[in-house]
């Protein structure tokens, strides 16, 4: 079964039956089973012990005219930014200082994100949130622990697309980062890693399809820090070797940067707003294919669009594929209205033994 399939699956089902890790610890048996339980433990001692160093980064950042934008930040530990020291090192500030620079305008940045969340805490996130703002944009960020946590997949989708469904009916945007993929860690060896990633892939397609299908937009994290992790280990990881470190979110904001731009009406006018002109096969096609693409590549943006004046085709809801280029944010005076590049789309429940393996990391988030 492709990873569009089993994406399409997971998102679709409200329980999830076997799958990627099922199939797999089915193959390994008794003794693979083994090696992997004591790569997990091993890899939990290297990590090191958790740590809590989120910044506080509510507040209000930039100046300028008129109200603020008001940017809601939920999701789990990597949203929280544990790791990072100052506000400004956080995702959450970094594209709270960009909007405000590209918009000339001050931006106020609510942060309700949890180090250990789960997609299962998001609604109770969104409701302290909406305590205090209505937002224009809510940025989240979440999956690391329904992979370490062996929560179901099919679960945890469901309670990220009722939260984004939530949003929208209160007239915000939604720009959610999907789940990172695991099998980056370093601590990890094989076939651990190989395990994580291939979980951590298939959560994050399936979250891209039910966020466009809830009328969101998604950005690829995926691997985004493999290759400068590999690189340099010690300048991409915090301390604790398994959350980034303020290098390692500097990344990932630059990656999230130009799509909440985009939901905010500033980055110019992309496929998905020129709906009528969109066509199959030029950077479009059902979201499945397209979530599949964009876990394949980093920092790709999936956004609902038409075709031929139809939000649906005969395989499900329409989707773009964008890659937005950092050096092509364009100026608050000056906004290009071609500034992203579609890009081709090509035409449950956890094993209980391997899902054990991978839940010994889950204390490290």
């Amino acid at each position: 079964m492709g990873r569009a399939r089993r994406a399409r699956k997971i998102a679709s089902t409200a329980a999830y039956g076997g799958g990627g890790l099922a199939a797999a610890s089915a193959a390994l048996g008794a003794v693979g089973y083994a090696v992997i339980k004591g790569e997990a433990m091993l890899a939990r001692r290297i990590v090191g012990r958790p740590f809590d160093t989120s910044p506080d980064d509510d507040g209000t950042y930039g100046a300028g005219p008129g109200e603020p934008i008001e940017i809601l930040v939920l999701g789990d530990s990597s949203a929280a930014g544990m790791g990072a020291r100052h506000p400004h090192e956080t995702v959450g500030g970094i594209v709270a200082s960009g909007v405000s620079a590209l918009m000339g305008r001050r931006v106020h940045l609510t942060n309700c994100a949890v180090v250990g969340a789960e997609s299962s805490d998001l609604e109770r996130q969104l409701a302290q949130g909406l305590e205090s703002v209505t937002p224009d944009v809510v940025v989240i960020m979440v999956g690391a622990n329904d992979v370490t946590h062996r929560i179901d997949r099919a679960t945890a989708v469901r309670h990220l697309e009722l939260t984004v469904r939530r949003i929208r009916a209160l007239g915000s945007e939604v720009v959610v980062g999907t789940c990172p993929d695991l099998g980056t860690i370093e601590p990890l060896a094989q076939p651990l890693r190989l395990l994580a990633r291939r979980w951590s892939r298939d959560l994050a397609a399936a979250q891209t399809i039910a966020v466009v299908e809830a009328g969101g937009r998604t950005v690829s994290l995926g691997d985004l820090l493999g290759k400068e992790f590999a690189a340099s280990p010690r300048e991409m990881f915090s301390e604790d070797r398994f959350h980034p470190s303020p290098a390692g979110y500097a990344r990932a904001a630059a990656a999230l940067l130009p799509s909440v731009c985009a939901a905010l009406g500033v980055w110019g006018h992309d496929t998905a707003d020129r709906a009528p002109e969109a066509r199959r096969g030029e950077g479009v096609g059902p979201v499945a294919v397209a979530a599949g693409q964009a876990v394949k590549d980093a920092g790709t943006e999936v956004a609902p669009t038409e075709v031929g004046g139809q939000a649906r085709g005969p395989r499900g809801r329409w989707a773009v594929l964008l890659r937005r280029r950092p050096d092509a944010v364009p100026s608050a005076r000056n906004p290009r209205p071609d500034d992203a590049e579609p890009a081709s789309t090509g035409s449950g429940k956890s094993a209980p033994e391997v899902g054990e393996a991978v839940g010994e990391l889950g204390n490290a988030r």
